[in-house]
């Protein structure tokens, strides 16, 4: 039982070494102008739903183009509240109010009373469920049409589900990962058997709640097997594929105001920026860093936090890679510019995590025509896009030599990462547009049946959420 709630609200956490190419610049802007165009055009109308629709878009993560999700819709007339954790240490979006926000556009970062802890198990489940109730307590308090509800750990998530239930709102399950997959993946074979038992519980659950949405929404195709698994009808199921908020993301210079604080505009740069957890395996960048570390031009930059960021800081004072520069996670307003210092652009995953998961770092890396350089299994969405987008040079994931000698290959060829960086850009500029991206969530609203009645705010909801968030 927690002792009481409180919202916090957010707070931001505030070889050619030249210019970006000057078609790279000319798209770049011309792209800004279409997407203000857009929002001008957007916000006169809503074509496909009736305007003051009261939507509830809950990201766990916090992450940039989710809340540009939130911000488009709200341009077209909805009342949106957008609800994230904001005790999580990963990356985040604009998570404080722009002067350029549209009317009835609200964010709620919630926090708990205590250091959440990713590392305790009967902790974190304990903490899980207590963000749930207040989330739930907040889904009361407002009463929305809908609900959205994304990357929140099962324990929270059903009770999301079920406050929504109780009181008649379209619930729509947006479906990043499959966190029961994950689990059996990491801990199956583990504790004795009890990892495989943990496993199966939150498979059943994820199953359950999955049944029990009025729509689902999968990033791509891949995750189909897993509703098909949970006997989700496929008329409730919806296919629309994650992108990066390119609107924020403006293809920047090398030599930046980021990348001169941190004495890199005359360096050749391999950057890292992203969560590293267990799904990760930063000995790779370890390896990148002792290749280049007699090279007195170059540097490994990684811009993380977490368990991942912490072994990289031991190994680099263990091995003395003075190449090797370590960041926390850089806000938002500063992102564009860091990735516009790097020269090559590089992500990892673990064969054992492919299935489940799509390094979402891949989408925004695009945005900032620079070339990519992978280390993720070909099956795993994020290398095809990269693939078919003909964007960065792909190793398995754990060939620590064959990074290295992609890693060099980029070095030394400055035609190759220009046109590498150039079709990057053109990718996200034909896929990430996000008014095709709220359209086609409203047709998920619409069919998760968005139109429903509703108790007068203020009477048993009120003493409901507060019962909630009492943990009662």
């Amino acid at each position: 039982m927690t002792s009481g709630w409180r919202w916090k609200p957010a707070t931001s956490a505030t070889g050619a070494f030249g210019s970006i190419s000057s078609s790279s610049a000319e798209r770049s802007a011309k792209y800004s102008s279409t997407i203000r165009e857009c929002e001008v055009n957007a916000g006169r109308q809503d074509r496909l739903l009736q305007a003051g629709r009261r939507i509830l878009i809950h990201d766990f993560a916090g992450h940039p183009f989710q809340f540009g999700l939130s911000r488009e819709l709200a341009r077209r007339g909805h009342r949106v509240d957008h609800l994230y954790f904001a005790d999580d240490r990963g990356p985040k979006g604009h998570t404080e109010h722009r002067s350029d926000d549209p009317r009835g556009f609200s964010i709620t970062g919630i926090s708990l009373d205590s250091e959440y802890r990713k590392d305790d198990f009967l902790r974190r489940r304990l903490q899980d469920e207590a963000y749930g109730r207040r989330v739930a307590a907040e889904i009361i308090r407002r009463l929305p049409e809908l609900v959205i509800s994304g990357n929140a750990p099962p324990d929270a998530q059903k009770i999301i589900q079920r406050a929504c239930r109780r009181h008649g709102i379209p619930f729509v399950f947006w479906l990043q990962d499959s966190f029961g997959l994950g689990v059996r993946r990491v801990l199956g074979g583990r504790l004795l058997g009890i990892g495989s038992l943990i496993a199966a519980h939150y498979e059943r659950l994820e199953n359950r709640m999955l049944r029990k949405s009025d729509a689902v929404v999968l990033i791509t195709e891949d995750f189909r097997t897993v509703t098909q698994a949970a006997g989700v009808a496929d008329e409730r199921v919806h296919v629309i594929p994650n992108w990066a908020a390119i609107e924020e993301i403006p293809v920047r210079d090398k030599d930046n105001a980021w990348a001169r604080e941190h004495g890199l505009s005359d360096r050749f740069v391999f950057l890292y920026s992203g969560t590293l957890g267990l799904k990760h395996d930063p000995s790779l960048l370890i390896r990148l860093a002792e290749a280049f570390r007699d090279d007195p031009l170059t540097r490994v930059v990684v811009a993380s936090q977490g368990v991942g960021a912490e072994w990289l800081a031991g190994e680099k004072t263990a091995r003395g890679l003075d190449n090797l520069l370590l960041l926390p996670f850089q806000p938002m307003e500063r992102f564009a510019d860091m990735l516009g210092a790097a020269d090559v652009l590089v992500a990892l995953i673990e064969p054992e995590a492919a299935t489940f998961s799509v390094p979402s770092k891949v989408l925004s890396y695009l945005c900032a025509a620079r070339p990519l350089l992978l280390a993720i299994p070909p099956a795993n969405l994020a290398a095809r896009i990269v693939a078919e987008a003909g964007a960065g040079l792909l190793v398995e994931p754990g060939d620590a030599t064959a990074l290295v000698a992609a890693g060099r290959r980029l070095r030394d060829e400055a035609q190759l990462r220009a046109e590498l960086g150039e079709r990057a850009r053109a990718h996200a500029e034909a896929k990430f547009d996000i008014a095709r991206v709220a359209d086609r969530f409203t047709t998920v609203f619409r069919a998760a049946g968005l139109a429903i009645d509703h108790a007068p705010a203020g009477q048993i909801p009120m003493r409901e959420a507060a019962r909630l968030a009492a943990g009662e």
